[in-house]
């Protein structure tokens, strides 16, 4: 039996995607200047979506230059309205300006996942996904903020849609486990194909 999966991410919801899919993996996460890459990226004009894929991409190497025998999954999220790239709020006063500025607009949350072999990507995939969220009002808003800052904080967005967050929305257009962090079932069909897991 194969070594388990590396996950080069300290996420919670991955973790457990993963638990849930019965994939076998230890978390080990990457340390990478992801502030730095969004920023230099977003100054060169690169879309949303490439921003998702390279950030997935650093994560998974950084980890693989320290374990180049096993396989690693790198994944990240990035949310676009537009041109425009949101990054997790660091406070709710700013988490509650970003849901302003979301609030009855639709915009899109691109999730990259990239995995490494032997020092090298093997696969990668990027999960989009069209997100339009309803016109909520001002005070819902305000107390969605209060009641639920802990527990979204580390989700760009600030929104869990296994959660309240689901009350936010007036439609979802593609992969729920993207909108979660990590297309899971792309992830799962390489997986099979090459023999990882069990088909």
């Amino acid at each position: 039996m194969p070594q388990p999966l590396l996950l080069a991410s300290g996420s919670a919801i991955r973790a457990q995607l993963l638990t849930q899919a019965r994939v076998p993996f230890e978390v080990q996460p990457a340390r990478i200047d992801e502030d730095a890459i969004r920023a230099s990226m977003i100054a060169e004009g690169a879309p949303p979506r490439d921003i998702a894929d390279v950030l997935a991409e650093q994560k998974a190497r950084r980890v693989a230059m320290k374990h180049p025998d096993r396989l690693v999954l790198g994944s990240d999220q990035i949310l676009s309205l537009g041109q425009r790239v949101f990054a997790k709020a660091e406070t709710p006063e700013e988490l509650r300006a970003q849901l302003g500025d979301l609030n009855g607009q639709r915009h899109m949350l691109h999730s990259g996942a990239v995995i490494y072999e032997d020092g090298r990507p093997v696969w990668r995939t990027v999960g989009t996904v069209r997100m339009v969220m309803r016109d909520c009002s001002d005070g819902f808003l305000d107390d969605y903020v209060a009641r639920n800052w802990e527990e979204v904080r580390h989700s760009v967005g600030g929104y869990h849609l296994e959660g309240e967050g689901v009350r936010l929305f007036h439609r979802v257009e593609g992969d729920y486990f993207s909108v979660l962090g990590l297309p899971l079932l792309d992830l799962l069909s390489y997986l099979t194909l090459r023999g990882f897991i069990p088909a």
